[in-house]
Parts: structure tokens; C-alpha cells; sequence
């Protein structure tokens, strides 16, 4: 295959995927005034084109809009070898993303994430804290408006989403009653969907169909929350692009990146490389980049790219009620959440926690025809069918992330045999969920059934293993100060490779039990502000 030059430019910036990293990069970048493009494999997605827009949305939701890209296997997406797994990962490949599929709960980090050696012994502190990232999540809450309450005490003080909160509605104020009559922490989430207009998004009209795209164009999928913004401050997006490789010079420098659209290869050179690809898709670029001067891979010197992967595995119950609960509105998303068993308590066997959100409860088919479905076909149609829509509509679906401690063991590799629909070696996904992510599952799914018994739940259903869910992929390029126990410092920079930058989940060095994309966003943009200050004093 011969290699053509995309042009004959050199941008100052080429950023690799267009997700919420990707986007805040680059609309931090050209809004400084320099030369920037970003490639992404996928495409837009068009709100007219999402499942809510049809009367069998849930069907359609099962296609290509479902979650895992083995069962969707649309163009843009590459394969997993999973077979080694006992998560299979989520992920979208399109202009934002994940964000496309996210259910926008955004809430961030504890402190004591940052802190995990230190309090807990275990895993690595970050090389950063809470406080040094919280002015950069204000600014991204204040941008895309960010719906929630402020004065929540699992936070420190300072906490204060722009946007008041969305309703808790009629099941989240149950959820509430629960909480509080254990006595249990709770608060309404805060959620990346605007209560009131702003900028590019719409007030959010509690479609309750937030997973599979929001019609109504309220939820901050970045394609919408950030990218018209970016385009507009110069940002050049270039989509359809599958990038290959990272390509580099005698010295190991970053010198663009060979990319693959209908089947030509091209090259683009830029200054700086900026890679946003997520917890999987990052890891596979950079052993895919190997070269002379990187034989293990880009930016691989500590052996480290790949390993250390985190998927926050998620568990549920839910709960069945004998008054209308409304549990059709959105958004979906959370009403509440506890963080009541979120730091670490050894008496209960295990370190680190879980953090539990009330969410709407999944349609008839997720309770049906699911793959992984929670009632046999008997008690789902005939006779039963009508009791079942009202039982859908009468529930509360509490869920869980699980903190997910890094181990090496767990990690993306290059699979030797599959490829992607351009030949391109695919990642294969080896991972375990540890004795210690057990043991937080089992102890949180006895406090959700706990809450729903305190609510008057007339039956529960335990769903110890979300499959599916939730699309949070960690760990795999983690910073720190040390080359030799990690792949970038703590502005994203490679070790290796001086003008090499991640900015994305990849970099986290713990995954916490919180939704991760509120800090993915805020370190892309502490990430940006620094590249944009060293190409200003480069110039």
C-alpha cells in the first residue's frame, strides 16, 4: 500500500480520536491560536438517527447502537479478542465517542483516589490530588452545564455545578426515603445533561433514553458539547480516519501519524502527537507504533503500555413497587447516588468501595430478550406481559461501580491472528476480576437489596454481573514522576517521547468507583492548557 501525504502541511497539534478528550484538547489548542487536526475512525452520529426516534427503540438500541463493538460490529469499529476476559469492554467509535453512549452521570473523584498508597497500601498515588484538578473540572462543569447540588459532603467544600439539579422524580425520591430511613449517605447526582439551555445543548425533557443517545440533544455528548465550539476556533476534525501508526524520527520524536480512510494510506505530520483513544484503543496504537528506537512499542520503555487496565465492573438490583414510580423518565442517568461505602473500611474484608446511583429501571427487553436476560420466557409474555410493562414502569434499578485496583496481569495486547477491517492487528482484552473486586461486588449488592427491602420493594432481582456495562476503560498508560513505574508525568507527556502527549483514561493510576469521563475531561484540559503554553514558548 502506498502512503500519501493527508497534505503538505504541519500542524502544530494532530490529535488521535475525537471523544471528550479529544474534543477539549482540541478546542483548547486552536482557541490558543495554533494549527490543529484531529483523526477519528468512526463518523458523526445523527440525533435523527437514534433509537428513541422509533416506536421499537429498544429493538433498535440492540443494533448498531448497542454498546460492545463485537455484537455491533459497525464499519468504524475494530474488533476484541475476548475470550480471556471476564468483562467484555464497551466502547463507540464516532465523533464523542463514548460519550455517545454514556449515560452522563458525572461525578468525579474522591481525594482519597489520589491516595491509595498512602491511606490504603495498596496500588500507587497519583502524582496530582483532588485539588490540583478541581479548578479544571469547574471549568468543563461551566462549560457544558452540569446539572446538580452543591454542598455534597463526599466532596470537599467548593463543589458547585453551574445548572440546579434535574427532578429526583417520583422513584428517586423513594430512592431517597430509603436512604434516609438507613441513615445512609445520598445526594442527587450530578449529571453532564443541562437542567436549562446552554450553548450548543437543550434543556433535558426527561427522555429516559440518555444510553442510546439523547434526540433532544440535551445530554453533553461531545460531538455536541465541545466540538462545534473546537471547529469554530479553528480546529480542523477529519473523520473516517482509522490511524495505524504513530510514525517518529532517527532521534524518537513524535512526527505524526499514518492513517487509513477507503482503503488509502496517508500520513500527516504535526509538532506535537496528542493521543486520545481511550483505555484500549491507546495501548493498541502504541505497541502497534514500535519502531527501531521503541521496540516494545511507543513510549514503552517501562513495560507498562497495556497493563494495569481497569473496567469497573458494575452490579445491580432491581426493585419492584406497587405504586407508580414513573421509572420511564429520564434522565438515564441517576436521581441519586450514596457514596456511603465508598472509602475503604477493613472491617468489611476488603480496601476501597463502590459507589451506588438510583437509576430508571431498562425497558421490557432488557428484563426480557437480553442476552443476559433476568426472567424466563414464561414470565415474560402471554399472560405475564401486561404485569411485566407494569412492573418496568414501577421499579428502581439501583447499580454499582466497583473500584477496580490495577494489576498487571490485567492488560492489552496485540492479538497474533485478528485484524480489523483494514488489516490492522487487533487488542486482545485479558482480565480478572481479582478477590478483592469480588468481594466489594458481593458486599455491595447485599446494601442495594438492603435499600430496596428498606423501601418496600415487593420483589428484587440481583444482578451480580452487569455484562454490558459501563464502558469505563483505565489504566493502560498510567502517569506518575518515575519513568521506570509509568508512561507519562503528570501533564500526559511520554516519558519516552517529548512531544508525545495521552489524554485519556489510559493515564488514570486508579480507577476510584466514581464515573470516570468528569476526570478524563478535566485532566485533557489541565493537558492542553500546558501543551498550549509549550508550543507558545516554543515559538
Amino acid at each position: 500500500m502506498n502512503v500519501t501525504s493527508a497534505d503538505d502541511d504541519t500542524y502544530d497539534v494532530l490529535i488521535i480520536g475525537a471523544g471528550p478528550s479529544g474534543a477539549i484538547t482540541a478546542h483548547a489548542v486552536a482557541g490558543a491560536g495554533f494549527k490543529v487536526i484531529c483523526l477519528e475512525q468512526g463518523d458523526y452520529a445523527l440525533p435523527s438517527d437514534y433509537p428513541a426516534n422509533f416506536d421499537m427503540w429498544e429493538l433498535v438500541a440492540r443494533g448498531h447502537w448497542q454498546a460492545e463493538p463485537n455484537r455491533r460490529r459497525n464499519p468504524a469499529d475494530y474488533p476484541l479478542e475476548v475470550s480471556d476476559t471476564d468483562l467484555a469492554p464497551s466502547m463507540y467509535s464516532a465523533v464523542g465517542g463514548s460519550t455517545i453512549h454514556f449515560s452522563a452521570l458525572w461525578a468525579r473523584l474522591a481525594p482519597s483516589d489520589f491516595r491509595v498508597r498512602t491511606l490504603d497500601g495498596v496500588a500507587s498515588d497519583w502524582p496530582i490530588s483532588y485539588e490540583t484538578l478541581s479548578p479544571f473540572h469547574d471549568k468543563v462543569d461551566d462549560f457544558i452545564g452540569v446539572s446538580g447540588l452543591e454542598g455534597d459532603p463526599a466532596y470537599p467544600e467548593g463543589y458547585a455545578p453551574k445548572m440546579p439539579p434535574l427532578p429526583l422524580g417520583k422513584f428517586g425520591r423513594r430512592a431517597a426515603e430509603a436512604m434516609n430511613a438507613l441513615q445512609w449517605h445520598w445526594w442527587p447526582h450530578a449529571n453532564a445533561i443541562p437542567s436549562q439551555k446552554i450553548g450548543s445543548l437543550a434543556a433535558c425533557a426527561r427522555w429516559g433514553t440518555c444510553t442510546q443517545g439523547c434526540p433532544e440533544g440535551a445530554k453533553a455528548s461531545f460531538d455536541l458539547a465541545y466540538w462545534p465550539s473546537a471547529i469554530k476556533a479553528g480546529a480542523k476534525l477529519v473523520t473516517g480516519a482509522r490511524v495505524s501508526k504513530i510514525t517518529t524520527d532517527a532521534s524518537g520524536a513524535a512526527t505524526g501519524a499514518t492513517w487509513i480512510s477507503k482503503g488509502e494510506e496517508r500520513h500527516t505530520k504535526a509538532k506535537q502527537v496528542v493521543v486520545c483513544a481511550n483505555g484500549i484503543g491507546t495501548p493498541r496504537l502504541l505497541l502497534l507504533s514500535a519502531s527501531e528506537r521503541h521496540p516494545q512499542g511507543l513510549a514503552n520503555s517501562s513495560s507498562l503500555v497495556g497493563k494495569n487496565l481497569m473496567l469497573h465492573p458494575n452490579c445491580a438490583v432491581i426493585g419492584y413497587y406497587d405504586e407508580e414510580l414513573e421509572s420511564w423518565r429520564g434522565p438515564a442517568g441517576s436521581a441519586a447516588s450514596s457514596m456511603q461505602f465508598y472509602e475503604t473500611d477493613r472491617s468489611r474484608g476488603f480496601v476501597r468501595g463502590s459507589k451506588m446511583h438510583a437509576c430508571p429501571t431498562p425497558g421490557l427487553l432488557f428484563n426480557g430478550v437480553d442476552p443476559h436476560r433476568l426472567l424466563p420466557f414464561e414470565d415474560l409474555w402471554g399472560p405475564s406481559f401486561h404485569q411485566v410493562i407494569r412492573d418496568a414502569r414501577n421499579a428502581i434499578f439501583w447499580a454499582a461501580n466497583i473500584d477496580d485496583l490495577p494489576e498487571e496481569s490485567n492488560r492489552v495486547t496485540l492479538d497474533p491472528t485478528l485484524r480489523d477491517s483494514d488489516g490492522i492487528p487487533a487488542p486482545k482484552i485479558s482480565y480478572r476480576y481479582s478477590e478483592n473486586t469480588l468481594k466489594i461486588r458481593d458486599f455491595t449488592v447485599a446494601r442495594l437489596s438492603e435499600i430496596h427491602r428498606a423501601a418496600g420493594a415487593k420483589k428484587t432481582i440481583e444482578i451480580n454481573d452487569l455484562q454490558g456495562e459501563p464502558g469505563h476503560l483505565l489504566g493502560t498508560a498510567r502517569m506518575g514522576s518515575d519513568p521506570k513505574t509509568s508512561v507519562v508525568d503528570e501533564y500526559g507527556r511520554a516519558h519516552d517521547v517529548p512531544n508525545l502527549t495521552i489524554s485519556d483514561g489510559s493515564i488514570f493510576v486508579t480507577g476510584g468507583a466514581a464515573n470516570p469521563t468528569s476526570t478524563i475531561a478535566a485532566l485533557a484540559l489541565r493537558n492542553a492548557e500546558k501543551l498550549a503554553q509549550t508550543l507558545l514558548a516554543a515559538n
